[in-house]
């Protein structure tokens, strides 16, 4: 099944579908996006990481879940399938797809889907809304970065600090220093490093395109995360798709701080589910180039408006007694795009 999960696209595959042994799967993958290929010509992929993405479902054994989720990115010109990330747009479809499969009974009104993360370790609920027991995508809900409206899709995530890197802030600091930079390196869902844009000599409000072209910008930014990944317990990161590097400067339009995110090398035209939770995380804490350039609502919980190239992304964090944060939530959407027979 292809469908768009949040500001994503990709293949959904039952596990069982799809061959045990993971380097013949990843031949079976690469085949079907049509990798390595910059115009992946020869498959459905959509010449965008952002569109070769798949999401691999099975029923869960695991206590209280319903379904196991693994993600996997399909690099576009490169003959990669990699695991070491997780997705939260992808995300977005998994609950869906796994009612439309019949892994999940669906409920009159809306059901929920407890979702185990492979990539992470980590619980997701995701509400859907499923009246008279069918998956609706039709609704009112609007996310920057997808034209039109469609049923929201709410997700909550559980215990996801430290899912990549095994704490929140791997170094146990909120600071660090970089090639005489100042960095928060924080994993909240998905390990980012979060840079202060002007730092680098740009305001910020660059478009992908514009920031893609500064040589000199992402040569730094480069170098930086190559030295972050041991310090994150990512180890050699210089073939994989993690940390996200995230340029923040103040909102421009209201919100809490503006970004623009390289996933690795390239601009993001919005900002990751997880990648939006980490640097929402970033600006609550004590310090660091995002806490000292937010503008954090009052209240509790709090809704963090999080600033990017096409619009903006809203993170809602609940604190604990001390000003931690206890929980956080996202709302996406996603719609079936078809259903069928892909050939490899």
């Amino acid at each position: 099944m292809w469908m768009r999960g949040g500001t994503s696209k990709g293949g959904y595959f039952l596990a069982d579908d799809l061959p045990s042994d993971p380097a013949e799967r990843d031949r079976v993958l690469l085949r079907i996006m049509g990798s390595p290929d910059p115009r992946q010509i020869d498959g459905l992929g959509g010449a965008d990481s952002l569109t070769s993405k798949v999401a691999v479902v099975r029923t869960s054994t695991r206590p209280g879940i319903d379904v196991d989720y693994l993600f996997l990115q399909v690099f576009v010109d490169q003959a990669i399938v990699t695991d070491a990330q997780n997705c939260g747009n992808i995300l977005a479809g998994v609950g869906p797809f796994a009612i439309e499969r019949g892994l999940v009974p669906a409920q009159d009104g809306e059901t929920d889907v407890a979702i185990f993360m492979e990539n992470t370790g980590q619980k997701a609920i995701a509400t859907i809304r499923t009246p008279g027991g069918r998956v609706s995508y039709a609704g009112e809900a609007r996310i920057d970065g997808v034209p039109g409206t469609s049923a929201p899709v709410a997700i909550v995530f559980e215990d996801t600090a430290g899912s990549s890197c095994g704490a929140l802030l791997p170094t146990g600091n909120a600071i660090d220093v970089i090639d005489g930079v100042e960095v928060t390196l924080i994993d909240n869902g998905m390990p980012c490093v979060i840079l202060d844009a002007a730092d680098f000599g740009v305001a910020g409000t660059e478009s992908p395109k514009e920031l893609d072209a500064n040589a000199d910008l992402k040569a730094r930014i480069e170098s930086i995360r190559l030295k972050a990944g041991p310090l994150m317990n990512l180890g050699d990161v210089r073939d994989s798709s993690v940390p996200k590097m995230t340029l923040v400067s103040p909102a421009r339009n209201g919100g809490c701080v503006s970004t623009r995110t390289f996933i690795p090398h390239k601009c993001h035209a919005a900002i990751g589910v997880l990648g939006a939770v980490s640097v929402g995380t970033a600006c609550l804490l004590a310090e660091g180039p995002a806490a000292r350039i937010a503008a954090v609502p009052g209240g509790n919980p709090k809704t963090l408006s999080i600033e990017h190239p096409t619009g903006e992304f809203s993170v809602i964090a609940r604190l604990d007694d001390d000003g931690g944060v206890r929980s956080t939530g996202v709302l996406r959407t996603a719609r079936k795009l078809f259903d069928g027979t892909v050939f490899a």
